[in-house]
């Protein structure tokens, strides 16, 4: 039997899912092509905002109608947060939560031999374990994800994931150094730490991040390390003068800021100010030559006014963010931010979305226009066409490059010749 399965979300879920993949085919299923029906659809699914949700029904509908004979599961943290919603998605045949992901596979064959409906959405437990899952390989990625930690402690006055994923619980320092080993083994170059908390790991375990950057840096045959999106707070100076000595890993820093306004991050229960994020980059920039700061800014939060949206807007000039997500703050019912007064319209949001859009991207262009004149090793991923490919320096600077022979996977130095909005062109020595 062939099997698909759909991700949608962050990094963890599409790691998640390449786990799940690879025991299936390991018990003798067959990974679908991108045009063939599938006898299994597995839905792995987000739940970060309503308009999520939006699109696991969605996604539910279109592959019962398309693949009416198919097998399908509902997992992930939809199902998760939102059990007796998900039980009533009838068009899955089979509901698991992040909690019960382990029983994927025994539950896909009871379902195939007896064909009963199965919801099994269980809670998470105090002291809950770090589920045992690792990757040996990642289909047409030639950069490897690594799940190292799980749960969220903060709650967020917006955000229903600590429902969705429990607590925070870290994958053991020897699972990981495994994991990284095989993965060099394959001959993957460059590994990329994920965590829903990534901050946060090992810290029931006694362990800190470092530690698990130490581990994947002293693998032979891997080149580079990359982190995740990282919680400011967890930045102090120690934190990072102990990464500065580590020579592989990436000078990229993903700080999740979503305001540079201090009232608004009061409101969202953030565990900082704006001065101590402009401190802890400051001392990145110091510590890591050429480090790229990239992030996520929302807009429109509950009681957001436009003396505020002016504050964050200056805020993300100053910084000069090599990259930012912005989005627009979607209501999430669940969470105390929900029920907050002075809710703003979404004319407004889009709106101020547009501004902020429009201020990172001149922040962008000027520090593509950095690069230029710089030779920096690229990772090439793809090609594009008429024998250009692309792939990302250190700092995850996007670069393309024209070549007669495929340099996919390869790492290539490169002078970096011309800056363009999203992008720089290089030129292979």
């Amino acid at each position: 039997m062939n099997v698909s399965i759909v991700t949608l979300g962050c990094k963890v879920n599409q790691y998640e899912s390449e786990a799940i993949l690879e025991r299936l085919l390991d018990a003798g299923f067959q990974a679908a092509g991108a045009k063939e029906p599938a006898d299994v659809i597995i839905i792995n699914s987000c739940t970060v905002t309503a308009a999520s949700d939006h699109k696991v029904r969605q996604l539910l509908r279109r592959s019962r109608r398309e693949n009416p004979e198919a097998a399908i599961v509902l997992t992930g943290c939809m199902p998760q947060a939102f059990p007796e919603t998900a039980a009533s998605l009838t068009e899955a045949d089979i509901v698991l939560g992040n909690s019960r992901r382990a029983d994927l596979l025994p539950r896909l064959l009871e379902f195939l031999s007896h064909h009963q409906r199965i919801v099994d959405i269980h809670t998470y437990g105090k002291g809950e374990p770090f589920e045992q899952m690792s990757v040996s390989s990642f289909h047409e990625r030639t950069r490897a994800f690594i799940k190292i930690e799980d749960g969220c402690n903060r709650f967020c006055s917006y955000c229903i994931i600590p429902y969705s994923r429990g607590r925070v619980r870290s994958k053991p320092l020897q699972e990981l150094q495994a994991e990284v080993n095989r993965l060099a083994d394959a001959g993957y170059r460059e590994v990329v730490l994920v965590g829903i908390n990534l901050s946060a790991y090992g810290q029931e375990l006694g362990l800190h991040l470092c530690d698990a950057v130490e581990c994947c840096c002293a693998v032979d045959g891997i080149e580079r390390v990359r982190l995740g999106s990282l919680e400011p707070e967890q930045m102090d100076k120690e934190v990072v003068k102990r990464l500065s000595q580590q020579k592989k890993l990436c000078p990229q820093f993903h700080l999740s800021l979503q305001s540079g306004c201090n009232a608004t991050l009061r409101r969202m229960n953030r565990h900082y100010s704006s001065e101590e994020y402009a401190a802890i980059v400051e001392n990145l920039r110091a510590s890591f030559e050429n480090a790229a700061i990239t992030t996520d800014i929302m807009v429109g939060f509950a009681g957001e006014s436009e003396k505020e949206f002016e504050e964050s807007l200056a805020f993300a000039q100053t910084i000069g963010f090599a990259k930012a997500h912005v989005f627009a703050y979607s209501r999430r019912p669940g969470t105390r931010a929900d029920s907050m007064p002075d809710q703003l319209p979404n004319a407004i949001k889009e709106e101020r979305s547009r501004r902020m859009i429009a201020q990172t991207n001149r922040t962008r262009a000027a520090f593509l226009k950095t690069q230029v004149g710089r030779t920096e090793t690229v990772l090439f991923e793809s090609r594009c066409e008429n024998g250009v490919y692309e792939g990302y320096t250190m700092n995850y600077t996007p670069v393309r490059a024209a070549n007669g022979a495929n340099l996919c996977g390869k790492l290539v130095a490169v002078t970096l010749t011309e800056a363009f909005d999203d992008y720089c062109v290089g030129s292979i020595l």
